[in-house]
């Protein structure tokens, strides 16, 4: 049975205590906290830069998973690697080089992958599998939280685990956008093992109900 990792987004957090927030929430079950970075620019909407990422880094001790939604790119990896990031993507229309960005987020000691939007085809993974270590699928457009799941994302799943599975590497393979109790195993059975939360666990008042229900369908697949 493959690791299965719940990652609640703090898009979806009480800002205004969200040191408390992260805390809770890896109280009550979540392995990483994803990270949404958007920057009105690449996409419509502004959140959070490094300065926050250092702020909660402190309060959690399960890897830090940072979501560039920014172009360009490279010029805040290295902040954010120094802000206390594990993990860092980013989309590959945000890069010139996505070959160099991957680089230069794994010179600066964290993970790398690329995000890949509902209609953005996974043939950028072809030339660079050697430098992924994770590959996340939109399973909608980004730009805002608490959207409905695009069920078209299900067979990219399933075409990035098949690209894993013959590449042989160790790969993580995240499903960001509308994951709920009710969809995640849909989501597992197509490949994914790592399911990225807002709203369906910060939207609720007992974060560990939902977690754990979330780990008893996935149990099922």
């Amino acid at each position: 049975m493959p690791t299965y990792r719940i990652a609640p987004s703090i898009l979806s957090a009480d800002f205004a205590r969200l040191g408390e927030e992260v805390r809770n929430v890896v109280r009550d079950g979540a392995d990483i906290i994803h990270f949404d970075v958007m920057d009105n620019h690449y996409v419509p909407n502004l959140t959070i830069g490094p300065l926050v990422c250092e702020a909660i880094r402190p309060h959690v001790q399960v890897p830090i998973d940072v979501h560039l939604m920014v172009k360009p790119v490279d010029r805040i990896i290295p902040d954010f690697a120094k802000a206390g990031a594990n993990i860092i993507t980013f989309h590959p229309e945000a890069s010139d080089h996505v070959d160099r960005s991957l680089q230069l987020i794994r010179d600066n000691g964290c993970k790398a992958g690329l995000v890949f939007n509902p209609a953005t085809p996974l043939s950028y993974l072809d030339y660079v599998m050697d430098k992924i270590d994770i590959i996340l699928i939109m399973s909608v457009n980004p730009g805002f939280g608490g959207q409905s799941f695009i069920p078209e994302a299900l067979k990219k799943i399933a075409e990035a685990r098949q690209r894993i599975d013959a590449s042989g590497r160790e790969i993580m393979l995240e499903v960001d956008g509308g994951i709920k109790i009710d969809n995640i195993a849909a989501a597992a059975k197509a490949g994914a093992d790592t399911f990225v939360a807002g709203s369906a666990i910060f939207g609720k008042p007992d974060y560990k109900a939902v977690i754990d229900a979330m780990r008893t369908q996935l149990a099922s697949t």
